[in-house]
Protein backbone atom coordinates (compact mmCIF):
# COMPACT_ATOMS: atom_id res chain seq x y z
CA UNK A 1 0.00 0.00 0.00
CA UNK A 2 1.18 3.47 -1.22
CA UNK A 3 0.43 6.77 1.15
CA UNK A 4 -0.32 10.00 -0.13
CA UNK A 5 1.35 12.77 1.65
CA UNK A 6 -0.56 16.02 2.87
CA UNK A 7 3.30 18.09 3.53
CA UNK A 8 4.18 21.11 5.51
CA UNK A 9 5.08 24.62 3.81
CA UNK A 10 7.79 26.87 5.97
CA UNK A 11 7.18 30.67 4.55
CA UNK A 12 10.85 31.80 5.37
CA UNK A 13 11.58 35.51 4.03
CA UNK A 14 14.27 34.32 1.98
CA UNK A 15 11.45 31.90 -0.14
CA UNK A 16 10.68 32.47 -3.84
CA UNK A 17 7.11 33.35 -4.07
CA UNK A 18 7.17 30.99 -7.64
CA UNK A 19 8.76 27.56 -7.62
CA UNK A 20 6.86 26.02 -5.04
CA UNK A 21 3.38 27.39 -5.66
CA UNK A 22 4.06 26.87 -9.35
CA UNK A 23 4.84 22.95 -9.10
CA UNK A 24 1.57 22.55 -7.19
CA UNK A 25 -0.46 24.56 -9.50
CA UNK A 26 -1.43 27.07 -7.16
CA UNK A 27 -2.42 30.54 -7.19
CA UNK A 28 0.23 33.16 -5.46
CA UNK A 29 -1.31 36.05 -6.19
CA UNK A 30 -0.42 37.73 -2.39
CA UNK A 31 3.43 37.09 -3.28
CA UNK A 32 3.98 35.08 -0.43
CA UNK A 33 7.30 33.46 0.10
CA UNK A 34 7.40 29.76 -0.34
CA UNK A 35 10.61 28.53 0.85
CA UNK A 36 10.46 25.12 1.81
CA UNK A 37 7.94 21.50 1.76
CA UNK A 38 9.07 19.84 4.52
CA UNK A 39 8.04 15.73 3.80
CA UNK A 40 8.99 13.33 6.71
CA UNK A 41 8.42 13.26 10.52
CA UNK A 42 10.24 15.77 12.25
CA UNK A 43 8.16 17.40 14.55
CA UNK A 44 9.09 21.05 13.18
CA UNK A 45 7.02 20.06 9.73
CA UNK A 46 5.50 16.81 10.29
CA UNK A 47 3.74 14.96 6.68
CA UNK A 48 0.11 13.55 7.49
CA UNK A 49 -1.20 10.23 5.53
CA UNK A 50 -4.93 9.35 5.17
CA UNK A 51 -5.59 6.44 7.89
CA UNK A 52 -9.20 5.25 7.15
CA UNK A 53 -11.52 8.93 6.86
CA UNK A 54 -8.51 10.25 8.91
CA UNK A 55 -5.44 11.86 8.58
CA UNK A 56 -2.56 10.62 10.87
CA UNK A 57 1.03 12.20 11.25
CA UNK A 58 3.36 9.28 9.01
CA UNK A 59 5.30 9.39 12.37
CA UNK A 60 2.26 7.93 13.91
CA UNK A 61 1.55 5.44 11.39
CA UNK A 62 5.60 3.60 11.40
CA UNK A 63 5.32 3.95 15.17
CA UNK A 64 2.80 1.64 15.02
CA UNK A 65 4.72 -1.06 13.58
CA UNK A 66 8.44 0.53 12.67
CA UNK A 67 9.59 -3.56 10.96
CA UNK A 68 6.60 -3.32 8.73
CA UNK A 69 6.62 0.14 7.64
CA UNK A 70 10.99 0.74 6.97
CA UNK A 71 11.86 -3.15 7.30
CA UNK A 72 13.11 -5.17 10.16
CA UNK A 73 16.86 -3.95 10.09
CA UNK A 74 15.82 0.29 9.81
CA UNK A 75 13.62 -0.27 12.74
CA UNK A 76 16.22 -1.49 15.01
CA UNK A 77 19.07 0.82 13.35
CA UNK A 78 16.80 4.09 13.74
CA UNK A 79 13.43 3.56 15.33
CA UNK A 80 11.99 5.65 12.71
CA UNK A 81 11.94 7.33 9.73
CA UNK A 82 16.11 8.50 10.00
CA UNK A 83 15.65 11.30 6.73
CA UNK A 84 13.96 14.77 6.20
CA UNK A 85 13.26 15.04 2.79
CA UNK A 86 12.44 18.93 1.09
CA UNK A 87 11.59 20.78 -2.04
CA UNK A 88 13.88 24.10 -1.24
CA UNK A 89 13.22 27.49 -2.99
CA UNK A 90 15.59 30.58 -3.15
CA UNK A 91 14.35 33.59 -4.31
CA UNK A 92 17.29 35.26 -2.05
CA UNK A 93 20.54 34.18 0.28
CA UNK A 94 19.85 31.59 3.17
CA UNK A 95 22.08 32.52 6.13
CA UNK A 96 25.36 31.14 6.02
CA UNK A 97 25.80 28.27 8.27
CA UNK A 98 27.45 24.52 8.78
CA UNK A 99 25.95 21.82 10.23
CA UNK A 100 27.40 20.00 13.83
CA UNK A 101 28.46 15.66 13.64
CA UNK A 102 26.48 12.99 15.78
CA UNK A 103 28.50 13.66 18.66
CA UNK A 104 28.64 17.56 18.52
CA UNK A 105 24.76 17.37 18.17
CA UNK A 106 24.24 14.68 21.53
CA UNK A 107 26.67 16.87 23.72
CA UNK A 108 24.54 20.24 22.33
CA UNK A 109 21.69 19.04 22.77
CA UNK A 110 22.29 17.28 26.32
CA UNK A 111 23.82 20.92 27.58
CA UNK A 112 21.25 23.22 26.60
CA UNK A 113 18.74 20.80 28.09
CA UNK A 114 20.49 20.66 31.34
CA UNK A 115 20.95 24.72 30.87
CA UNK A 116 16.80 24.69 30.53
CA UNK A 117 16.42 26.13 27.09
CA UNK A 118 13.05 25.53 25.93
CA UNK A 119 12.77 23.63 22.66
CA UNK A 120 11.94 26.35 20.73
CA UNK A 121 13.59 28.69 22.30
CA UNK A 122 15.21 31.33 19.75
CA UNK A 123 18.64 31.27 21.26
CA UNK A 124 18.64 27.51 21.10
CA UNK A 125 21.41 25.97 18.93
CA UNK A 126 20.68 22.09 19.00
CA UNK A 127 16.99 21.66 18.33
CA UNK A 128 17.90 17.62 18.48
CA UNK A 129 20.74 15.27 19.10
CA UNK A 130 20.81 13.96 15.77
CA UNK A 131 23.96 15.15 13.04
CA UNK A 132 22.62 17.07 9.72
CA UNK A 133 24.72 16.15 6.15
CA UNK A 134 22.88 16.28 3.93
CA UNK A 135 22.85 16.49 -0.26
CA UNK A 136 20.82 19.29 -2.74
CA UNK A 137 20.45 18.60 -5.90
CA UNK A 138 19.30 21.56 -8.65
CA UNK A 139 15.55 21.49 -9.90
CA UNK A 140 16.61 24.85 -11.66
CA UNK A 141 20.16 26.27 -12.01
CA UNK A 142 21.00 26.34 -8.53
CA UNK A 143 23.67 28.58 -6.82
CA UNK A 144 25.28 28.23 -3.53
CA UNK A 145 28.45 29.11 -1.52
CA UNK A 146 30.35 25.94 -0.03
CA UNK A 147 33.90 24.82 1.64
CA UNK A 148 36.60 27.48 2.32
CA UNK A 149 38.79 29.15 -0.89
CA UNK A 150 42.64 28.36 -0.80
CA UNK A 151 43.94 31.24 1.48
CA UNK A 152 46.13 32.34 -1.66
CA UNK A 153 42.99 32.44 -3.78
CA UNK A 154 41.29 34.41 -1.31
CA UNK A 155 44.01 37.06 -0.81
CA UNK A 156 43.77 37.04 -4.70
CA UNK A 157 40.14 38.24 -4.53
CA UNK A 158 40.63 40.53 -1.57
CA UNK A 159 43.02 42.47 -3.97
CA UNK A 160 40.95 42.19 -7.14
CA UNK A 161 37.25 43.39 -5.20
CA UNK A 162 38.83 45.52 -2.19
CA UNK A 163 41.69 46.62 -3.69
CA UNK A 164 40.90 50.34 -4.51
CA UNK A 165 38.61 50.94 -1.18
CA UNK A 166 39.53 53.73 1.37
CA UNK A 167 42.93 53.06 3.28
CA UNK A 168 40.91 53.44 6.56
CA UNK A 169 39.04 50.68 5.40
CA UNK A 170 42.19 48.53 3.84
CA UNK A 171 43.75 49.42 7.52
CA UNK A 172 41.11 47.51 9.51
CA UNK A 173 40.99 44.70 6.84
CA UNK A 174 44.70 44.14 7.41
CA UNK A 175 44.05 41.18 10.41
CA UNK A 176 42.10 39.52 7.92
CA UNK A 177 45.44 39.41 5.41
CA UNK A 178 48.22 38.84 8.05
CA UNK A 179 45.44 35.75 9.14
CA UNK A 180 45.81 34.47 5.44
CA UNK A 181 49.30 34.98 5.26
CA UNK A 182 50.01 32.19 7.94
CA UNK A 183 51.53 28.89 6.42
CA UNK A 184 49.34 26.37 7.69
CA UNK A 185 45.75 26.30 5.53
CA UNK A 186 43.57 25.54 8.20
CA UNK A 187 45.09 27.82 10.87
CA UNK A 188 45.28 30.34 8.43
CA UNK A 189 41.16 30.15 7.62
CA UNK A 190 40.31 29.88 11.44
CA UNK A 191 42.33 32.74 12.24
CA UNK A 192 40.99 35.06 9.11
CA UNK A 193 37.07 33.85 10.06
CA UNK A 194 37.76 34.96 13.74
CA UNK A 195 39.50 38.35 12.39
CA UNK A 196 36.36 39.18 10.37
CA UNK A 197 33.75 38.37 13.24
CA UNK A 198 35.81 40.79 15.67
CA UNK A 199 35.43 43.30 12.75
CA UNK A 200 34.38 46.67 14.25
CA UNK A 201 30.85 47.42 13.20
CA UNK A 202 31.78 50.91 11.95
CA UNK A 203 34.30 48.95 9.33
CA UNK A 204 31.88 46.67 8.31
CA UNK A 205 29.64 48.89 7.40
CA UNK A 206 31.98 50.75 5.67
CA UNK A 207 33.12 47.76 4.02
CA UNK A 208 29.52 47.19 3.08
CA UNK A 209 28.98 51.08 1.62
CA UNK A 210 32.05 50.34 -0.86
CA UNK A 211 31.19 46.80 -1.90
CA UNK A 212 27.37 48.50 -2.71
CA UNK A 213 29.27 51.66 -4.68
CA UNK A 214 32.16 49.27 -6.63
CA UNK A 215 30.47 46.38 -7.33
CA UNK A 216 33.51 44.65 -7.47
CA UNK A 217 33.67 46.84 -11.13
CA UNK A 218 37.52 47.72 -11.14
CA UNK A 219 37.58 43.48 -11.60
CA UNK A 220 37.41 42.23 -15.79
CA UNK A 221 34.37 41.35 -16.87
CA UNK A 222 33.32 37.79 -16.45
CA UNK A 223 36.09 37.46 -13.90
CA UNK A 224 35.74 35.10 -10.83
CA UNK A 225 36.33 38.55 -8.91
CA UNK A 226 33.84 40.28 -10.89
CA UNK A 227 31.03 37.58 -9.74
CA UNK A 228 32.13 37.36 -6.29
CA UNK A 229 32.11 41.69 -5.95
CA UNK A 230 28.57 41.23 -7.65
CA UNK A 231 27.55 39.03 -5.27
CA UNK A 232 28.71 40.64 -1.87
CA UNK A 233 27.45 43.75 -2.92
CA UNK A 234 24.32 42.10 -3.05
CA UNK A 235 24.72 40.72 0.03
CA UNK A 236 25.55 44.32 1.72
CA UNK A 237 22.62 45.60 0.26
CA UNK A 238 20.58 43.14 2.06
CA UNK A 239 22.29 42.84 4.93
CA UNK A 240 23.86 46.08 5.58
CA UNK A 241 26.32 45.98 8.91
CA UNK A 242 27.26 42.58 8.12
CA UNK A 243 31.20 41.51 8.04
CA UNK A 244 30.34 38.57 6.12
CA UNK A 245 28.87 40.20 2.86
CA UNK A 246 32.42 39.14 1.67
CA UNK A 247 31.54 35.72 2.19
CA UNK A 248 31.97 34.78 -1.79
CA UNK A 249 35.41 35.66 -1.69
CA UNK A 250 36.26 33.48 1.36
CA UNK A 251 33.53 30.72 0.05
CA UNK A 252 33.57 28.80 -2.98
CA UNK A 253 31.08 29.39 -5.28
CA UNK A 254 28.99 26.77 -7.30
CA UNK A 255 26.26 27.04 -9.24
CA UNK A 256 24.83 23.53 -10.09
CA UNK A 257 22.68 22.77 -13.55
CA UNK A 258 19.43 21.01 -13.33
CA UNK A 259 20.42 17.46 -12.19
CA UNK A 260 23.56 17.87 -10.28
CA UNK A 261 23.86 17.94 -6.84
CA UNK A 262 26.42 19.06 -3.91
CA UNK A 263 26.70 16.89 -0.65
CA UNK A 264 27.55 18.21 2.38
CA UNK A 265 28.79 16.62 5.37
CA UNK A 266 29.27 17.94 9.05
CA UNK A 267 31.19 21.39 9.72
CA UNK A 268 31.38 22.89 6.19
CA UNK A 269 30.36 26.59 6.03
CA UNK A 270 28.00 27.05 3.25
CA UNK A 271 24.97 29.34 2.00
CA UNK A 272 22.09 28.94 -0.77
CA UNK A 273 21.93 31.59 -2.96
CA UNK A 274 19.41 31.54 -5.54
CA UNK A 275 17.11 28.29 -7.52
CA UNK A 276 15.21 25.61 -6.79
CA UNK A 277 16.38 22.29 -5.80
CA UNK A 278 15.50 19.10 -3.65
CA UNK A 279 17.18 18.40 -0.65
CA UNK A 280 17.40 15.32 1.51
CA UNK A 281 19.13 14.93 5.19
CA UNK A 282 19.34 13.42 8.08
CA UNK A 283 16.44 14.03 9.87
CA UNK A 284 17.22 17.08 12.22
CA UNK A 285 17.16 21.27 12.17
CA UNK A 286 20.33 21.62 13.81
CA UNK A 287 22.12 24.80 12.42
CA UNK A 288 24.92 27.27 13.50
CA UNK A 289 24.62 30.38 11.80
CA UNK A 290 27.50 32.65 10.56
CA UNK A 291 25.93 35.38 9.15
CA UNK A 292 23.49 37.13 6.68
CA UNK A 293 20.87 36.32 9.17
CA UNK A 294 18.66 38.14 11.62
CA UNK A 295 18.34 34.87 14.05
CA UNK A 296 20.32 33.81 16.31
CA UNK A 297 24.24 33.49 16.27
CA UNK A 298 26.45 31.66 18.43
CA UNK A 299 30.08 32.71 16.65
CA UNK A 300 32.01 30.59 19.62
CA UNK A 301 29.75 27.49 18.86
CA UNK A 302 30.63 27.57 15.26
CA UNK A 303 33.93 28.00 15.03
CA UNK A 304 33.98 25.09 17.77
CA UNK A 305 32.34 22.80 15.31
CA UNK A 306 33.82 23.79 11.81
CA UNK A 307 36.00 22.12 9.45
CA UNK A 308 38.44 24.56 8.34
CA UNK A 309 40.13 22.91 5.50
CA UNK A 310 39.71 24.25 2.41
CA UNK A 311 38.14 22.97 -0.75
CA UNK A 312 35.50 22.98 -3.74
CA UNK A 313 32.46 20.40 -3.24
CA UNK A 314 32.70 17.53 -5.79
CA UNK A 315 29.23 18.12 -8.12
CA UNK A 316 27.77 14.52 -8.61
CA UNK A 317 25.78 13.71 -11.14
CA UNK A 318 22.72 10.37 -11.13
CA UNK A 319 24.78 6.98 -12.07
CA UNK A 320 23.11 6.57 -15.60
CA UNK A 321 22.08 2.87 -14.36
CA UNK A 322 20.28 3.30 -10.64
CA UNK A 323 19.64 6.91 -11.22
CA UNK A 324 21.05 7.07 -7.41
CA UNK A 325 23.43 10.27 -6.34
CA UNK A 326 26.70 9.29 -4.34
CA UNK A 327 26.52 10.09 -0.65
CA UNK A 328 28.43 8.46 1.89
CA UNK A 329 25.48 8.00 4.88
CA UNK A 330 23.77 5.95 7.04
CA UNK A 331 20.59 7.56 7.31
CA UNK A 332 19.55 8.39 3.35
CA UNK A 333 20.10 7.83 -0.58
CA UNK A 334 18.56 10.33 -3.33
CA UNK A 335 17.96 8.91 -6.47
CA UNK A 336 16.12 10.38 -9.38
CA UNK A 337 13.04 8.77 -11.23
CA UNK A 338 12.74 10.01 -15.20
CA UNK A 339 9.91 8.40 -17.45
CA UNK A 340 9.01 8.78 -20.54
CA UNK A 341 7.34 6.75 -23.75
CA UNK A 342 6.51 3.20 -22.70
CA UNK A 343 8.78 3.73 -19.67
CA UNK A 344 7.80 2.06 -16.33
CA UNK A 345 9.96 2.65 -13.31
CA UNK A 346 9.96 1.25 -9.97
CA UNK A 347 11.05 2.24 -5.96
CA UNK A 348 11.26 -0.10 -3.63
CA UNK A 349 9.83 1.19 -0.07
CA UNK A 350 10.80 2.33 2.18
CA UNK A 351 11.01 5.65 0.84
CA UNK A 352 9.34 9.10 -0.28
CA UNK A 353 8.78 9.76 -3.82
CA UNK A 354 8.18 13.57 -5.07
CA UNK A 355 7.62 14.81 -8.81
CA UNK A 356 9.17 18.04 -9.82
CA UNK A 357 7.73 17.37 -13.44
CA UNK A 358 4.69 16.15 -15.40
CA UNK A 359 2.68 13.46 -13.16
CA UNK A 360 3.06 9.76 -13.58
CA UNK A 361 0.14 7.10 -13.29
CA UNK A 362 0.88 4.62 -10.44
CA UNK A 363 -0.51 1.47 -10.89
CA UNK A 364 -3.81 1.97 -9.31
CA UNK A 365 -4.45 4.68 -12.16
CA UNK A 366 -4.25 7.82 -9.60
CA UNK A 367 -2.11 10.12 -11.00
CA UNK A 368 0.35 12.29 -9.21
CA UNK A 369 0.35 15.81 -9.81
CA UNK A 370 3.59 17.43 -9.67
CA UNK A 371 5.22 18.83 -6.02
CA UNK A 372 2.43 15.86 -4.66
CA UNK A 373 4.44 12.67 -2.83
CA UNK A 374 3.75 9.66 -1.62
CA UNK A 375 5.61 7.33 1.11
CA UNK A 376 6.56 3.36 -0.13
CA UNK A 377 6.38 1.35 3.04
CA UNK A 378 9.08 -1.62 3.11
CA UNK A 379 8.44 -4.60 0.61
CA UNK A 380 6.00 -2.07 -1.46
CA UNK A 381 6.98 -0.54 -4.89
CA UNK A 382 5.74 2.53 -6.32
CA UNK A 383 5.23 2.15 -10.19
CA UNK A 384 5.36 5.23 -12.05
CA UNK A 385 4.53 5.36 -15.63
CA UNK A 386 4.31 8.78 -18.13
CA UNK A 387 6.86 11.39 -19.06
CA UNK A 388 7.83 12.76 -15.24
CA UNK A 389 10.67 13.59 -13.54
CA UNK A 390 10.37 12.31 -9.87
CA UNK A 391 12.91 11.96 -6.63
CA UNK A 392 13.00 9.72 -4.26
CA UNK A 393 14.31 9.49 -0.94
CA UNK A 394 15.29 5.91 0.41
CA UNK A 395 17.48 4.38 3.36
CA UNK A 396 20.37 2.70 1.91
CA UNK A 397 20.00 -1.18 1.91
CA UNK A 398 23.87 -1.72 2.14
CA UNK A 399 26.94 0.11 3.02
CA UNK A 400 26.51 4.09 1.65
CA UNK A 401 28.74 5.10 -1.52
CA UNK A 402 31.57 7.26 -1.01
CA UNK A 403 30.93 10.71 -3.04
Amino acid sequence: MLYKLRNTVKHYDWGSPDYIPRLLGLDNRGGEPWAELWMGVHPGGPSRVLWGKEEILLSGLIAENPALYLGGEAAERFGGLPFLFKLLAAGKPLSIQAHPNLEQAREGFERENRAGLAPGAPDRNYRDPNHKPEIVCAITPFTALCGFREPGEIEDLFRAVLGSAPRRLLDSLGPLEEALAIPAPKEALRSFLAALFALPKAAAGELGAFLMDSKGAEAPAGSAARTAGSWAARFAALYPGDPSVIAPLYLNLVTLEPGEAIFLPAGVLHAYMEGFAVELMANSDNVLRGGLTGKHMDIPELMRVLDFSPGKPRILTADPLSGRYAAPCLEFSLRTLRGGDGIRRREQGPSIIVVTEGAPRLSSGETLPGGNSIFVPSGNTASLEGDFTAFAASIPAAAPAAP
